[in-house]
């Protein structure tokens, strides 16, 4: 005798079953499922809409209409798929458009209160070192100064520091009066140790201190990054990028143009910041720039023996032709300062655009060919010790005493 297997459903009719199952189970609990699945349904099948289409069910027509996206298809699948878009309905689950628009209004609404979600940078990928250097790293990680070794500070540079604001904006709090030390008035100019009573408006501040070795990253910035930690206009900052930091914050060294990419520093250490931002320390600032149009020799010599902008005079270290082609030329230059689009300044004073901008060096500090845009690498603790020696500080970021 010939024998037939069972055909498995459709399943279009065993997500219908299954969205059944669920739907009982969530609305009878311990009850039998089939009796409160035939009420349900039928009271679906008998609920009406007002206006022309009153007297109509809900349920999808299953008719093989000629623009039917069911046309072609056996009655037994189209009741299915009719019967599947009911049990979502009754679940409250939303078609594909209605999500999609939900989703569009939500975002409005986050955008007009609050700044939109941005990516997080991701971190360059790298080899860990042996076993002898990663023991070495943790001992410098987890190393920490005592009460007594940190000493008096700045108010203003404390405030700064535990993330209240810039050493700017906390200079004009405790101009205005707000900031007391022990109940007393603070001046500008005071000084605070561990264990101070510093409130702002009364309210008592929890001070931080920089009693363990510094972060120094490495970041890659792309162009339309603002490096500000707040933008009116809500555009998308590089501190937005960075992974949040509970112990200190990041102080940017340097900035970047709107436009301008390539490699921007961030530490922990305002000492740091400052020594390589300061014009008396003489950092050099590599940059690699693409010109539309090409100098004359006559026109790179005199911007390596100074021209006069609108803020000053201004020259190059040292200026180098790396070619081009057809009308975009390239350049590396370097310089000891970083005034305000000064780069751009420049090459504009012979009447030519600049149509890229990449800080390739600050310092010590070359942009790695491995860093892609919009990455950043986080030294590790030796290098960072490297670098406090280099800036003549001490290993928590402090200035030597003399």
């Amino acid at each position: 005798m010939k024998t037939t297997k069972a055909r498995r459903p459709h399943p279009a009719i065993r997500e219908a079953n299954a969205s059944d199952q669920q739907r009982a189970a969530q609305k009878t609990g311990l009850r039998g499922q089939s009796a409160s699945k035939e009420t349900r349904f039928s009271n679906v099948k008998k609920k009406t809409t007002s206006g022309p289409d009153m007297g109509r069910s809900l349920t999808p027509s299953t008719s093989k209409k000629r623009n039917s996206p069911t046309s072609g298809m056996s009655r037994m699948v189209a009741q299915a798929i009719a019967k599947t878009a009911v049990a979502r309905e009754v679940q409250g689950v939303k078609p594909a458009t209605e999500v999609g628009t939900a989703s569009e209004t939500q975002t409005t609404i986050r955008d007009s209160k609050f700044r939109p979600s941005v990516k997080r940078a991701k971190k360059m990928p790298q080899r860990h070192g042996s076993q002898h250097e990663i023991s070495i790293q943790k001992q410098l990680r987890e190393k920490r100064l005592n009460v007594e070794q940190i000493g008096e500070e700045r108010l203003q540079k404390v405030l700064a520091f535990s993330g209240i604001g810039s050493r700017r904006e906390m200079e004009e709090v405790i101009e205005a009066g707000r900031v007391t030390i022990g109940g007393k008035v603070a001046d500008l100019g005071a000084k605070v140790s561990p264990g101070d009573d510093v409130r702002i408006d009364g309210k008592r501040i929890a001070l931080k201190w920089q009693d363990r070795l510094p972060r120094v990253i490495m970041y890659h910035k792309q162009e339309g990054e603002l490096v500000s930690r707040d933008d009116p206009e809500g555009r998308v900052t590089v501190f937005d990028r960075l992974k949040r930091i509970s112990s200190s914050k990041w102080v940017a060294i340097g900035r970047l143009d709107f436009n301008t990419s390539g490699l921007l520093l961030f530490t922990t250490s305002g000492e740091l910041a400052n020594r390589m931002m300061h014009p008396s320390f003489e950092v050099e600032r590599e940059y690699a720039v693409r010109t539309h149009g090409k100098l004359t020799p006559e026109q790179m010599k005199e911007m390596v023996d100074g021209i006069e902008l609108d803020d000053g005079p201004a020259n190059f270290t040292r200026i180098e032709d790396r070619g081009g082609e057809g009308q975009n030329h390239w350049y590396h230059v370097i310089l000891k300062e970083g005034r305000n689009r000064e780069v751009r300044r420049m090459f504009e004073h012979y009447n030519l655009m600049v149509s890229r901008l990449m800080r390739i060096r600050f310092g010590n500090f070359r942009l790695p060919g491995r860093l892609k845009r919009g990455q950043f690498y986080e030294l590790t603790e030796t290098e960072v010790l490297a670098v406090m020696k280099w800036a003549d500080l001490t290993m928590m970021g402090q200035v030597k005493p003399r």
